[in-house]
């Protein structure tokens, strides 16, 4: 007597989601990420000001 072995279940799939995504907030409303450092010293400023001037501005 031959047995077959059962199927094994699937894991489900996600739902669609149909709200709309301008009602999320995103990384660009916050103020987070935007340019911000910690508090540094002069120093740190200066290397950090010459490091990304453009070339055309030496």
């Amino acid at each position: 007597m031959s047995t077959t072995p059962e199927p094994e279940p699937c894991a489900p799939r996600p739902a669609l989601v149909f709200d709309d995504p301008l009602d999320q907030q995103s990384s660009d409303d916050i103020d987070r990420g935007w340019g911000e450092r910690p508090e540094g010293d002069s120093a740190a400023d200066l290397k950090r000001f010459l490091d990304e001037k453009p070339p055309h501005h030496l």
